[in-house]
């Protein structure tokens, strides 16, 4: 994805959120409960909980915020089991789409998630039809205004704290870690007080795909959209070259 900017994409989809925080609480809010009863409420001995306060903080969600959601999960008897569900699928001309959902009512998320495909021209696949063209990894991208490190200083403490790789972009830099070492070299990054735009274990495709005619651009958005509004739809990832 030469050439591209990661950071623009990072600063477009948070523009769009903050269209709609609620959107966004909602995601971190499931995330905490998931983590907090995996794990417990307390993130020092929690790394999975870490994560997601570092997510949430990436995202502009206020620290109160956070505290209020560990001591909802945390204190809650009668709390909502939400169950992991990923689907996988098409989009126009192939696109390969995976939707990651944190649900509790299947039925309504599978019944959701099928028509967000359909409305697009797109169709659900089996599992494994698509997720075998993505590679699971962690990302943190850096925004270059927000850091004051220089780059070959920066790379050595991402590489040092075990990432995999290190890219500069026009106006960011890439990390790339194993899922494995994501939270070692995210907390090595904090500890040494660099700002992160966008720190989370994602799928990231290992091609892309152009779309060049409008319909098939005007079907892939109305996808993408539907899956956007829906509450149980927590991240969705495509190899769409936008």
């Amino acid at each position: 994805m030469s050439g591209h900017s990661k950071f623009a994409n990072i600063k477009h989809k948070k523009e769009k959120n903050d269209a709609a925080k609620g959107k966004i609480f909602t995601i971190i809010g499931k995330e905490i409960a998931v983590a907090v009863k995996e794990g417990g409420p307390n993130p020092d001995n929690n790394s999975k909980l870490r994560d997601v306060i570092a997510k949430a903080k990436a995202n502009n969600v206020p620290n109160d915020t956070i505290e209020r959601g560990i001591k909802k999960a945390a204190g809650a008897t009668d709390a909502v089991n939400y169950v992991a569900l990923t689907y996988e699928g098409y989009g126009p001309n192939g696109t390969a789409i995976i939707v990651d959902t944190l649900t509790d009512n299947k039925n309504r998320t599978a019944s959701n998630v099928r028509n967000a495909f359909t409305k697009g021209g797109g169709n659900v696949g089996t599992t494994g039809c698509v997720s075998f063209m993505f590679d699971k990894k962690g990302q943190i991208i850096i925004s270059k205004e927000e850091c004051e490190m220089e780059a070959d200083d920066l790379m050595m403490t991402a590489l040092d704290a075990g990432a995999e790789d290190f890219a500069e972009e026009e106006d960011s830099f890439e990390i790339i870690t194993a899922p494995d070492d994501f939270s070692a070299v995210r907390e090595a990054l904090e500890n040494a007080k660099i700002p992160m735009a966008s720190a989370e274990v994602t799928m990231i495709p290992q091609n892309y795909v152009e779309l060049t005619s409008e319909e098939d651009i005007k079907k892939m958005n109305r996808i993408l959209d539907l899956l956007d509004e829906d509450d149980d739809v927590q991240a969705v990832y495509h190899n769409w070259d936008e």
